[in-house]
């Protein structure tokens, strides 16, 4: 069975469009669980726009799946420009006292839109694996964003995390515009192979979606996959219940 995390940044950021704890994080997520879903995904940035710190604790508190909070382990403490919104303490403080399950390490700066690739170890491979040292000595299952590269992979596997998640948008991108599918595909099962070879289990998330999700569960030894955006657009027009449903169908989950 591959799990299904369902990423609860967009329901956050709809709530934080107001003044107001409407959508509720951990209401929706217990509305995920009961339909199924199998953990549970945020990402908090330091300018909080959508998952905030205060989120973190309440979905700690309450959640009975995996918990996994993805970010980049290098941001640290920032002060909140806005009023009745906690400090970011910084991305490993803020998961050292939580412990989740599972940590993902994400390379992505402030300015980004959205996380859009993954680590180049050759370059930060040093002060990655330490990081990681860190968060397993805690209990907390590690992984690393990666591209589809075997050789980063590779080095992935030096750091001694326990999983790497593949960045899978150019595989959604192919998939889109119906262009070398087949081409793009057959880089993540490259890529999984090797993580598999080096003893890595394999995660994987970004713009995937009911469309092109039976495809990507083929992809050997996935685990997991943590989808939020397409999932969340879904949701409105079938309800999150039903959504979460249908990604598991996707899923090929009983």
């Amino acid at each position: 069975m591959i799990a299904l995390s369902v990423n609860l940044n967009k329901i956050a950021l709809i709530r934080n469009s107001r003044d107001t704890t409407n959508p509720d994080i951990p209401q929706h997520a217990k509305i995920c669980i009961d339909a199924g879903a199998h953990g549970i995904t945020v990402h908090p940035r330091p300018d909080q726009r959508h998952i905030r710190v205060r989120d973190c604790f309440e979905l700690a508190d309450t959640l009975s799946v995996e918990f996994n909070i993805e970010g980049n382990p290098m941001t640290g403490p920032r002060a909140s420009d806005r009023d009745g919104v906690e400090d970011y303490p910084g991305f490993m403080a803020l998961v050292k006292e939580i412990r989740p399950t599972q940590c993902t390490l994400v390379p992505d700066g402030d300015g980004q839109l959205t996380s859009d690739h993954g680590f180049d170890l050759r370059r930060d491979g040093e002060r990655v694996a330490p990081l990681v040292e860190e968060l397993k000595s805690l209990g907390i299952r590690t992984s690393l964003f990666m591209d589809p590269d075997p050789e980063q992979i590779r080095l992935a596997a030096q750091t001694g995390t326990d999983r790497i998640e593949l960045y899978t948008e150019t595989y959604a991108r192919a998939c889109r515009l119906n262009e070398d599918i087949d081409t793009v595909f057959q880089q993540f099962v490259l890529a999984a192979e090797v993580a598999l070879e080096e003893g890595l289990a394999v995660n994987a998330g970004h713009d995937l979606d009911l469309n092109n999700l039976p495809r990507f569960t083929t992809v050997p030894g996935l685990q997991e996959v943590s989808i939020g955006h397409a999932l969340t657009v879904d949701a409105i027009r079938m309800g999150l219940a039903a959504t979460v449903a249908a990604y598991q169908q996707a899923l090929g989950n009983a």
